[in-house]
């Protein structure tokens, strides 16, 4: 598949026990990881992975403007606001290497109309749905 996209490249495949300390170490050219954490929430990766001095932070990246966008982004009340700083942010990150996006995951939740009482997360592709609630309408 990487050849499709002219990327000529030998893949080397490492148990997860010896990943992070080569990570750690910084023993690779290219690594590829699915997006790790259980929240799609943009605090959650953006604190974890990418402000300054961040442990999981593998690259080092750091730029005090972006941090500052991180900030703004997770006191922004306004949803369509956020998601405005939000994206500003993925740009940055896109531009300057630290997170080349090679694929975002999409999910959603489809019920009938009978459906009553279910309440879903907003922000998780993994849902914390809690069923003691939730009756048919027939």
């Amino acid at each position: 598949q990487l050849r499709e996209m002219y990327i000529d490249a030998e893949l080397e495949l490492i148990d997860t026990a010896n990943w992070f300390p080569r990570v750690m170490r910084k023993d690779y050219k290219l690594g590829v990881e699915v997006a790790t954490g259980g929240l799609d929430e943009p605090d959650q990766k953006f604190y974890e992975n990418y402000v300054c001095g961040a442990e999981r932070n593998y690259t080092g990246y750091c730029d005090k403007e972006t941090d500052k966008l991180i900030d703004a982004q997770s006191m922004e009340a306004n949803p369509e606001g956020r998601r405005k700083l939000v994206w500003e942010i993925e740009h940055r990150l896109a531009e300057d290497a630290s997170r080349p996006v090679l694929l975002y995951s999409r999910f959603a939740t489809c019920m009938q109309p009978r459906v009553k009482g279910l309440v879903t997360v907003t922000n998780s592709r993994f849902n914390g749905w809690r069923m003691e609630d939730v009756w048919l309408d027939q």
